[in-house]
């Protein structure tokens, strides 16, 4: 229903952040392992969401990667298993280690996730392991390594044109604003992101 949601990190809690966009501000839950990767407030950030509809609430689930979502998706339709489990599992263990751990028939890697005992992990592998295959794990994989790499990448190159714009007087709250205003991709430099930023100014 809401595939992912782009706009600025105006809040972040222990276990959500709210997001504003079109001067709404939606509050997402997300697992404590994303929250730690989250760049600073007032920064623009997209989020892969999931909408669980109950009878008395809407709740959004959020997720960094398409990747975690779909892990998500797939964690719920796991009998007992609803959105605050599925999120917990994915706050202490990755998609990836999932998905081998399924593979591996490996109960005791799964039971690591809070709130997950060896009866729940056993059934999460009955349920999956016919919904992965080894070579496509492996692929996945090596995939969500190389995401990683170029987004601390971009990360980086955003961090030192922050660094620069201080340098030439402007504040540091007058940086973040620029920055986050501009799409940096993987292939642009720390030159090209501080002339995209100065242009602005």
């Amino acid at each position: 229903m809401i595939g992912f949601i782009k706009g600025e990190l105006a809040e972040v809690k222990e276990n959500y952040l709210v997001l504003e966009t079109g001067n709404i501000g939606y509050e997402i839950a997300l697992p404590t392992s994303a929250i730690m990767e989250l760049p600073p407030r007032k920064s623009t950030v997209k989020i892969y969401t999931y909408l669980h509809v109950k009878e008395d609430a809407l709740s959004l689930y959020g997720f960094l990667t398409k990747d975690d979502l779909e892990m998500f998706k797939l964690l719920i339709t796991v009998n007992g298993i609803g959105p605050k489990g599925a999120l917990g599992i994915l706050s202490g263990i990755t998609a990836d280690e999932i998905r081998f751990a399924v593979l591996a028939e490996d109960a005791k890697a799964i039971a690591k996730a809070p709130g997950i005992g060896p009866k729940t992990a056993s059934k999460i592998i009955l349920e999956l392991k016919d919904k992965f295959k080894l070579e496509s794990a492996f692929e996945q994989k090596l995939l969500n390594q190389s995401d990683k790499l170029n987004s601390q990448n971009i990360y980086g190159k955003r961090e030192e044109a922050i660094q620069a714009l201080t340098t030439l007087g402007y504040s540091s709250s007058d940086a973040y604003r620029i920055i986050t205003q501009i799409d940096i991709t993987e292939d642009m430099t720390t030159e090209e992101i501080l002339k995209l930023c100065l242009k602005k100014m």
